[in-house]
C-alpha cells in the first residue's frame, strides 16, 4: 500500500500510522482560518452579541486561546501566573459554566484579542509540532471535565478552532451585525 493511502485509514486500523504532522497540520489550518475571519473586526464587532446568552466573537476566540493554554500548561506542568490563571480559566468560565467570562467586552479590544491569540499560539506551537510520548499519554482535565491523554488533547486543539471559526463567520453574516 502506498504511504499517501495510508492518510486516509482510519486511526487504530491495521496499517494505519498515526503522523504527529497530523495534529500540527490541522491545528495550523485551522488556526489560521480563525485568525483571518477575524482579522478585520473592529472593537464594536469583536463583542457584539447576537442574543443575550451568546457568546461574543472576541470570547470565542479567547476561549479558543484559553483552552490551548489550559491544555498547554497541563501538559508541559507549567505554572501560570495570576494574570495566566485569568486566561486559563476563558477556556471554560462563561462558556461551560455560569461564572462570568473573565475578560470584560471593555477589555476585548482587537489588540488585546490579537494579544491574547498570540500569546497561546506561542505556547502551544513547540508542542503540539514535536510532542513526546511522555505528553501523548499524560493525563489531563478537558475543557468539559472529563480525563483525556495529551493524544486527545492535541486532537481537541486541532479542530477547536475551525469550530469557532465557523460561528464566528456565522455571526458576521447575521442581520444587524455592525458595518
Amino acid at each position: 500500500m502506498s504511504s499517501s493511502l495510508s492518510l486516509f485509514l482510519i486511526p487504530q486500523a491495521p496499517g494505519y500510522i498515526r503522523l504527529v504532522s497530523d495534529f500540527v497540520t490541522v491545528w495550523k489550518l485551522s488556526r489560521q482560518r480563525m485568525e483571518e475571519v477575524i482579522s478585520d473586526l473592529n472593537h464594536a464587532q469583536l463583542n457584539w452579541r447576537m442574543h443575550s446568552d451568546a457568546l461574543t466573537i472576541a470570547q470565542m476566540v479567547v476561549h479558543v486561546a484559553g483552552v490551548e493554554v489550559s491544555f498547554t500548561s497541563q501538559l508541559l506542568g507549567i505554572e501560570l501566573d495570576a494574570d495566566g490563571q485569568k486566561f486559563k480559566s476563558a477556556a471554560t468560565d462563561g462558556v461551560v459554566n455560569d461564572k462570568p467570562f473573565p475578560y470584560s467586552d471593555e477589555e476585548l479590544t482587537p489588540e488585546k484579542v490579537q494579544e491574547l491569540l498570540a500569546f497561546a499560539k506561542q505556547l502551544v506551537q513547540p508542542m503540539i509540532s514535536n510532542p513526546t510520548e511522555e505528553v501523548l499519554k499524560k493525563e489531563l482535565v478537558s475543557a468539559l471535565g472529563p480525563i483525556i491523554t495529551g493524544e486527545g488533547a492535541l486532537a481537541r486543539l486541532a479542530f477547536h478552532p475551525a469550530y469557532h471559526q465557523g460561528q464566528a463567520y456565522l455571526i458576521r453574516t447575521t442581520p444587524g451585525f455592525p458595518v
